[in-house]
């Protein structure tokens, strides 16, 4: 018996790039920041020769990852879909590696809404739905939308509402 799956249509909002790129810059400012120390202390300390050249390397893998930082925030907004209906909840993400995710109603456990502080900036929640196996996240809602994802998840796997 074959099951017709339409392909996920509903993307996250277009702020997500935003948080994420804000993310990456915190991230890379710490990275370049704990590098800049370990360049000093090689430079005080005169430690050995091959220590100097290791952070070498890593600043040279750095440079490329920190630009890629502000590249890839676009392509996962692009390729982020989801879609919800009484039987799954489908997740597709990914360019060069592709994923479409297709988690049963009857295997949902939890379903929850979670905000952190930058996504509380630009009114973001994130959907965390848990099976018993792992936690699967649809980030980047707008908190009605999110609000009402969780309530409809909620209801079609018939999990009580934690939050209320």
């Amino acid at each position: 018996m074959l099951v017709d799956i339409k392909e996920p249509q509903n993307s996250i909002s277009r702020k997500a790039i935003n948080v994420w790129i804000i993310s990456e810059i915190i991230q890379n400012f710490i990275g370049f920041a704990v590098l800049g120390i370990l360049f000093y202390l090689d430079d005080r300390f005169l430690w050995k020769e091959w220590i100097g050249w290791v952070l070498i390397l890593l600043l040279a893998i750095s440079i490329p990852a920190a630009i890629w930082a502000f590249i890839s925030p676009y392509i996962q907004y692009k390729s982020w879909r989801y879609e919800v209906d009484e039987e799954f909840v489908q997740l597709k993400s990914g360019v060069l590696e592709e994923k479409h995710l297709l988690i049963p109603m009857t295997k949902i456990q939890s379903v929850e809404t979670v905000q952190g502080p930058l996504m509380r900036k630009y009114g973001l929640y994130s959907v965390s739905i848990g099976t018993m196996g792992s936690t699967h996240v649809i980030p980047a809602l707008p908190k009605e939308e999110a609000v009402s994802l969780r309530n409809q998840i909620a209801k079609y796997a018939k999990v009580k509402d934690e939050d209320e």
